[in-house]
């Protein structure tokens, strides 16, 4: 009887340590796919992408709400004096032009990793280091870009305002909302410095 249970102890112990076994080596498995997923993951790319994105939709979004403030102001001022036609639709037009900063440093981060016009049979492979880089070049462009967009429409409307009493200042006017555009050229700059700047290394694919 004592030798019975003691083998069914025995039984018991061994099945208990077999499907311990088992169930740590499947989640051994698990975690080894897990950790070569993560190592395969293309950070450097990935941010690099960030960048582009945070650029253009910054840029874009600034721009779009200065000519919609601007052009609300222009189209009140311009059915009283159909005559400023010309002037109020280069001073609408001013704080768009930061839209298209983020766009071109957009432009130029996709280009710097291949994305546009890369290399035939050529993989290019972006550090960690490089992508964070381009992130940061584009969050310097996207965001100097919706500072100086909004600021602008504000100038452009106290501008248009003026033109409204007065129509001999629209050469003043437009030079002045032109002043608040400064800084976003900045922003332009050292994206641009920045991005060309960066290392990215190319192999065959």
């Amino acid at each position: 009887m004592e030798n019975e249970i003691v083998t069914n102890v025995s039984e018991v112990a061994t099945t208990a340590v077999q499907n311990t076994a088992e169930a740590v080596n499947v989640v051994a498995a698990e975690a080894a796919d897990s950790v070569s997923m993560f190592a395969s993951f293309d950070f450097g790319t990935t941010l690099a992408f960030l960048g582009a994105l945070v650029a253009v939709v910054l840029g874009g979004y600034g721009s779009s709400k200065g000519i919609q403030v601007a052009g609300q102001k222009a189209a009140g001022v311009m059915a009283e004096k159909p005559s400023l036609f010309g002037t109020l639709i280069v001073l609408c037009a001013l704080p768009g032009s930061q839209g298209i900063y983020g766009l071109l440093i957009a432009i130029m981060i996709l280009l710097q990793i291949g994305v546009v016009g890369g290399a035939a049979g050529m993989k290019y492979v972006v550090s960690f280091q490089s992508g964070l880089s381009l992130l940061i070049a584009g969050v310097i462009m996207g965001a100097l870009a919706l500072i100086s967009a909004g600021s602008q429409s504000k100038v452009v409307v106290a501008s248009i305002g003026g033109l409204a009493r007065e129509e001999s200042i629209s050469t003043g006017a437009i030079v002045i909302s032109a002043l608040a555009e400064t800084y976003a050229i900045f922003g332009l700059l050292i994206a641009l410095f920045i991005t060309i700047a960066v290392p990215v290394s190319q192999v065959a694919a």
